[in-house]
């Protein structure tokens, strides 16, 4: 039984870095040996110099990361203040707005795609930065996970708090928001491999390389590609993206998985 475990660990693994190393060694192999030229050891980074050359991923990268940062900013708000009302606030319907909040994680956000962007449209928010954000400034996930942690803080730091003269968003910011921080990494950790990965909405309400994230991108720049069947250049400029999730997660791996551990979910 133990080496059938271990071994479905390795397959499973095997299945999963298969893909991933095909795809770094074919961004290094030379353009005219991708296709039936067997094995070489023949390296070359011009791939990734004419992927960088032939579409604005600077700019890309520069929207990405606004864009991430901008939803993760306000998602922190958010959904820390949304599970301090659940988790210690009595109010009428409390139970029955937690459910319907929870129902949100059941629906898949592609349903909700038109009555989005007729919204955008009306705010004249098309083709910006601000419109790829909004429809994710809040979160179910994130409200249920610091909620479930902050039911867990002894009710007594809060009492204590407030004899010192704390308001309600000091007690938040003092007592609750520091003893759940393994909770908003895990969550952060999720919202920006989500967000950084997104693909259809941005691609649906952005029309300018000023706007839009590294996916869409990417899927332009292979479009244009597919007639000269460029593999070694879109594979290269996949890697380009892919890379600073690929290194945040080696480097920090431990660290997200202790998050994960502590995050809170009973």
């Amino acid at each position: 039984m133990r080496y059938l475990k271990y071994g479905l660990m390795y397959l499973l693994a095997a299945i999963w870095i298969i893909p991933l190393a095909w795809t770094v060694l074919t961004s290094f192999r030379p353009r005219d040996m991708i296709v039936g030229s067997g094995w070489t050891l023949q390296f070359t980074f011009d791939n990734y110099i004419r992927a960088w050359d032939a579409a604005p991923f600077g700019q890309y990268y520069i929207n990405t990361i606004e864009i991430v940062i901008g939803i993760l900013a306000v998602q922190l708000v958010t959904v820390i203040l949304a599970a301090y009302a659940f988790a210690r606030l009595r109010f009428w319907g409390k139970d029955a707005l937690l459910m319907l909040v929870m129902m949100q994680i059941m629906v898949p956000p592609d349903i909700l795609i038109v009555q989005n962007y007729q919204v955008l449209k009306s705010l004249q928010l098309i083709d910006t930065k601000l419109g790829i954000m909004i429809p994710y400034f809040a979160s179910a996930f994130g409200t249920f996970l610091l909620r479930q942690t902050f039911k867990s803080v002894p009710y007594e730091l809060e009492e204590a708090a407030r004899m010192d003269g704390c308001n309600v968003l000091q007690i938040i910011v003092k007592v609750y928001a520091p003893l759940a921080i393994p909770s908003i990494i895990s969550f952060g950790i999720v919202s920006i491999s989500h967000h950084w990965n997104a693909f259809l909405w941005p691609l649906i309400v952005t029309n300018s390389p000023e706007n839009r994230p590294l996916t869409v991108g990417l899927a332009i720049f292979a479009h244009a590609s597919e007639t000269g069947a460029q593999f070694a250049e879109v594979t290269a400029a996949t890697l380009i993206i892919a890379i600073p999730l690929l290194v945040g997660f080696f480097t920090f791996q431990k660290g997200f998985i202790n998050s994960f551990m502590h995050s809170g979910v009973k």
